[in-house]
């Protein structure tokens, strides 16, 4: 049985290329390549070709898909979806083409989308002011393995089983508080959580409750304060000790407002050893990395000992360094990580990447 694909990650874009008369004069192997995008944590370009012989005789517009960071985990499937949008609004888009790709190293390209034959093109009403907008999506698929038949998919009343609800009962046991014997006093706030499950989840709870660290004796309710970190921080770092998931980084809107939930989740997960927590946080800040969070990122990392996601915030400021250079952020880079300073000077001169 094949296995499916689903969406891991995407993110949509717009390509405006404009001088279109003057790609006449451009050879049929060269491209337009795009700035870089990183979905699903790994920086990915478009090359545009304004007549791409090898793609017919007619030498159509196409579309390739580039992977241009080290492959996470293994090799990574990803689809480039593209059409003609008409940024007026007159026309509706064209039709969406698409192409599919196993990238296994830096540079693997994929195969190209044929968007459109070039006198198509000048013939329609998406070209306009010597212009035209492709619309673009980045999908990082991931595949779903074959379920197997169980007991569950058998349609007999008498052999439907109840849907999985450990994390919903472990979930209201946090939030009702019932049998409680701990309570966490952040900026006032109290939290009342459970000494067995803290201590099993993390080794600083169980050196902190039960070791050598512990404040009060294990026969009555102990309270703990909590200092620098954030109320509804160390509420969403509760809720993954008891549930393995973490909602809020997915609720919040806005970018610059998940990052910095992320960045103070990540620091409350590296102190207290909550590694799976810490690797999601990760993977959060380095799917959203933008020119405004990505020098708090960088510190981040470097205190915390994040060399992956260190190496994806270098790259980034590599590729967009003097907008950078122009936010507070960089500013408390200078300040607080000085010594991040010389792997930026190398990755921006392409001597290497960064130091750990």
């Amino acid at each position: 049985m094949p296995n499916l694909t689903e969406v891991a990650r995407s993110k949509n874009l717009l390509l405006k290329v404009e001088g279109h008369s003057v790609t006449t004069a451009m050879g049929d192997g060269e491209f337009i390549k795009s700035s870089r995008w990183i979905v699903g944590g790994h920086f990915w370009e478009i090359h545009l070709r304004p007549k791409d012989h090898w793609a017919g005789r007619h030498r159509p517009v196409t579309l390739k898909l580039v992977l241009r960071s080290e492959p996470r985990g293994g090799d990574v499937k990803a689809k480039l979806s593209c059409r003609l949008v008409d940024p007026a609004g007159r026309l509706g888009p064209s039709e969406e083409k698409s192409v599919a790709h196993k990238f296994q190293r830096p540079g693997d390209y994929s195969s190209p989308a044929v968007l459109t034959a070039r006198e198509d093109l000048e013939a329609s009403g998406y070209l306009a002011d010597d212009a035209y907008t492709v619309q673009c999506a980045i999908a990082v698929l991931r595949e779903v393995p074959p379920q197997t038949a169980t007991a569950a998919d058998d349609p007999r009343p008498e052999a439907a089983m109840p849907s999985p609800d450990l994390l919903r009962h472990l979930r209201e046991l946090l939030r009702e508080g019932t049998g409680a014997d701990v309570t966490f006093l952040v900026s006032g706030q109290p939290f009342a959580a459970h000494r067995a499950v803290l201590a099993a989840r993390s080794p600083v709870f169980m050196a902190q409750l039960f070791g050598g660290m512990r404040e009060g004796s294990s026969s009555r309710r102990v309270e703990i304060e909590v200092k620098d970190i954030e109320p509804a921080v160390f509420g969403a770092l509760l809720g993954f000790v008891y549930t393995d998931t973490v909602p809020e980084l997915d609720r919040l809107e806005g970018e610059e407002e998940a990052a910095s939930m992320a960045q103070h989740l990540l620091a409350g997960a590296d102190r207290y050893g909550l590694d799976r927590l810490k690797m999601i946080c990760e993977w959060k800040l380095s799917d959203g990395i933008t020119v405004d969070t990505v020098a708090t990122t960088l510190v981040l990392a470097e205190q915390h000992r994040c060399w992956r996601l260190k190496t994806r915030c270098v790259e980034f400021v590599a590729g967009y360094l003097d907008a950078v250079l122009e936010t507070e952020g960089y500013r408390h880079l200078e300040e607080s990580c000085p010594a991040v300073l010389t792997d930026l000077l190398k990755a921006a001169r392409g001597v290497e990447g960064p130091t750990s």
